[in-house]
């Protein structure tokens, strides 16, 4: 049931992962899934690039680098988790959003709809088991450097996937009624 899955959707953080491969057949079912949010006007403004093999490795090198490069008093464990995340990972996806160029909505909307496909990317995971984080590092300003960015284009995060033995913990929510008023 669709409710269950919500609920049972957790954050599941690469040093979490196990060594076991993601097939790009899931990949590709998780993109397809992400493909089918919701868009004002049509203008489906989610965009991916799909890291795996040596190209998350690359990504890792070049986070750890750049961080080194703009934070003045860079921290040592900062460094090697930027480093080993990416490598962790069975798959990691770069979360981008396409700006409409006629800018017909506000970009926000845009925002929300990229945000909602990778909401059905987390659910898709959930119900086939894969463990799945969104890290939205302060470094994806610099994505440009590594990714070829069409005009319009900026990176949102990444989208970190693997497997996990780990026994994933319940979720704990604030009753709704403390946050609904109705009138």
């Amino acid at each position: 049931m669709i409710s269950d899955l919500i609920k049972n959707r957790r954050a599941v953080f690469p040093v979490q992962y196990n060594e076991q491969p993601i097939a790009k057949s899931a990949i590709e079912k998780i993109l397809e899934a992400a493909n089918w949010a919701p868009t004002h006007k049509k203008t489906e403004p989610w965009r991916f690039k799909v890291l795996t093999g040596t190209s998350k490795e690359r990504l890792g090198e070049f986070l750890s680098k750049k961080y080194q490069e703009v934070d003045p008093r860079p921290k040592q464990i900062k460094i090697r988790k930027l480093l080993e995340n990416p490598k962790r990972a069975g798959a990691v996806i770069a979360i981008c959003m396409q700006r409409d160029p006629k800018e017909s909505l506000p970009e926000w909307e845009e925002i929300a709809a990229t945000a909602m496909a990778v909401q059905n990317m987390w659910l898709c995971c959930a119900e086939m088991g894969i463990g799945a984080y969104w890290s939205s590092p302060g470094l994806i300003k610099y994505m440009g450097e590594f990714f070829e960015l069409n005009e319009g284009e900026k990176c949102l995060g990444f989208f970190y996937m693997g497997y996990t033995d780990e026994e994933i913990p319940e979720g704990v929510r604030q009753p709704i009624e403390e946050k609904t008023t109705w009138l």
